[in-house]
C-alpha cells in the first residue's frame, strides 16, 4: 500500500521513489495538479479528501495546526513509516542492545549487518544547538561500524541503506512532533532553550517534543538528556547530565585529551559516550581528526591581521551564548539579527550585559535588538544589514578585539540560507 504524501519536498519525494513512483501527493504551492516524471500524481492541497486516504505521510516541516494534517485520519512521519512498530521492519527477531544499571552497555555482537527486513540500530540526535555537529561526530567515530548519518543532516530515510548496521539521525523537533510510534535504541538530546515558537506554539511545547521519543522508548534503552528538565514517565534508563565535567566522569571519558572547546567540546563529548556505551572505546585521535563544517565558530583574519569569526550557523541565542563564551576576556565586536522566530531575547542580552561588547544590529529583528541593548545598558549600533556591519567594525577592530557574525536568528529575512548568509559575510570581509 503507497501511501498518501503531505509536501512534495525531499523527504516526501525520497519515500515516492524508493516505492517505485505512482504515489499521490498533496503541497500548498501547487494551483493545478500535475503527473512528474515518476509518475507521481501532484495536487494542490485543498483537494485532499481523508476518505480516501487509508495511510499518510508528512514532511516534517508542516505545522501542528496545517489543515493536511489536522484532517489526516492516519497520519505517519517518515520515522513512523520507516521504524515503527507496525511498518516492514517490525517482523524482525533482531534483539535490542540492553543498558545495564551502570554507565555503559557493551554487547556489540547485537550491532551487525542483518537482512533488509529488520530495522537497523538507530541512534536519534536532537537539541537546539550542535545536532548537526554531534550528528556528524558521531557518524565518524562510528563509521568503522559501518554507520550511516541521515535525517534531518540531510539525508532522507529512504535513501539509508537499510542493510547498515547502524542509522545515526539528526533528529528535528519536527519529526518528533509527529513521530507516534518509532523509538530509538539511543536518544541522545542536546542542551535545548526556546526555538521554533512560531511553529510548536510554545516553550512548554518544544520541550515537549524534544522529549516525546522517552515515551515510546522501552526498557534497557537508553536516553541521554541535560538536567533540569520535565521528562515525562518512561520505560528507558535515563542518564541526565549538567555539565562537561559530568560527562567525563560518567562515561570515563578524559577532556584533556579532546582539542575541541567550548560548545564543541560538549559535542565531542557526547559522541564519544556513546561509542563508549556501545564498544567501550574512546578513540581521541579519531575524535580530534573531525573537521567541525564551515559556518560555525569558523575564525579568519583579515589583510590586517585582525580576527574574524564565521558563526552563521548560530540560529538561536544558545548557539550565540555558547560562541560568546568561547571569546570572554576580549572585546566583541557583535554581527546580531535576523528572523528570531518570535523567540524572548533577554536571556541572551542577560549573558552580554557583564562583557566588553558592541552589537551591530542587522535584520528584522533590528529594533527589537536596540530596544534590548538600550534597557541592558549595552552599546550597539543599528547598521541594518551584514555590509553596513562589517564597514562599521573595520574602523574600530583591533588586534585585540574579536568580529564575531553570530546573529541568533534565522537568515531567510534577508539572506537565502544561513550559509549564504556566512559566505556573504567573508566575503565582505576578504575585500576590506
Amino acid at each position: 500500500m503507497k501511501p498518501t504524501l503531505f509536501g512534495y519536498g525531499l523527504t516526501t519525494k525520497a519515500i515516492a521513489h524508493a516505492l517505485g513512483g505512482g504515489c499521490t501527493f498533496f503541497d500548498d504551492t501547487l494551483k493545478e495538479p500535475f503527473t512528474d516524471e515518476e509518475g507521481n500524481h501532484i495536487l494542490p492541497s485543498h483537494l485532499f479528501d481523508p476518505d480516501a486516504s487509508s495511510l499518510e505521510v508528512t514532511t516534517p516541516s508542516l505545522p501542528p495546526q496545517h489543515p493536511l494534517i489536522k484532517s489526516a485520519k492516519n497520519l505517519l512521519s517518515e520515522y513512523d513509516y520507516f521504524l515503527g512498530n507496525e511498518q516492514l521492519a517490525a517482523s524482525s527477531e533482531q534483539p535490542k542492545t540492553e543498558v545495564s544499571q551502570s554507565d555503559t552497555y557493551r554487547n556489540s555482537s547485537l550491532l551487525t549487518p542483518h537482512s533488509s527486513l529488520s530495522k537497523p540500530f538507530t541512534i536519534w540526535i536532537s537539541g537546539t544547538n550542535g545536532k548537526t555537529t554531534t550528528t556528524q561526530m558521531l557518524t565518524h567515530l562510528l563509521k568503522k561500524r559501518g554507520a550511516l548519518s541521515g535525517g534531518n543532516i540531510g539525508t532522507p530515510l529512504a535513501q539509508l541503506d537499510p542493510d547498515a548496521p547502524i542509522w545515526v539521525l539528526e533528529t528535528s523537533s519536527f519529526t518528533l512532533h509527529h513521530t507516534t510510534s518509532a523509538s530509538p535504541d539511543i536518544y541522545l538530546l542536546l542542551p535545548i532553550t526556546p526555538d521554533h515558537l512560531d511553529w510548536h506554539g510554545t516553550a512548554e511545547a518544544y520541550e515537549a517534543d524534544k522529549l516525546r521519543p522517552l515515551l515510546t522508548m522501552k526498557e534497557g534503552e537508553l536516553a541521554l538528556v541535560p538536567k533540569g528538565l520535565t521528562l515525562p514517565k518512561t520505560n528507558a534508563y535515563v542518564v541526565e547530565y549538567d555539565s562537561n565535567e559530568f560527562l567525563a566522569e560518567y562515561f570515563n571519558l578524559d577532556s584533556s585529551k579532546i582539542r575541541f572547546k567550548a560548545a564543541f567540546l560538549q559535542d565531542a563529548l557526547l559522541a564519544l559516550a556513546v561509542a563508549k556505551v556501545l564498544f567501550d572505546e574512546a578513540d581521541y585521535e579519531l575524535m580530534n581528526a573531525f573537521a567541525i563544517d564551515a559556518h560555525r565558530q569558523e575564525e579568519f583574519k583579515d589583510a590586517k591581521g585582525r580576527l574574524w569569526v564565521n558563526d552563521s550557523k548560530a540560529t538561536n541565542i544558545d548557539a550565540t551564548v555558547q560562541a560568546l563564551k568561547g571569546y570572554s576576556g576580549k572585546h566583541i565586536h557583535l554581527i546580531l539579527g535576523g528572523d528570531d522566530k518570535r523567540v524572548d531575547l533577554t536571556p541572551l542580552f542577560e549573558s552580554m550585559a557583564p562583557l566588553p561588547i558592541t552589537i551591530y544590529a542587522i535584520g528584522a529583528n533590528q529594533n527589537k535588538l536596540l530596544d534590548l541593548a538600550k534597557t541592558f545598558g549595552i552599546e550597539a549600533v543599528n547598521t541594518q544589514t551584514i555590509d553596513k556591519a562589517v564597514e562599521a567594525i573595520d574602523k574600530v577592530h583591533t588586534h585585540e578585539s574579536i568580529a564575531l557574525l553570530s546573529p541568533a536568528a534565522a537568515s531567510l529575512d534577508q539572506f537565502t540560507s544561513y550559509k549564504h548568509r556566512g559566505e556573504t559575510f567573508m566575503e565582505l570581509v576578504k575585500t576590506l
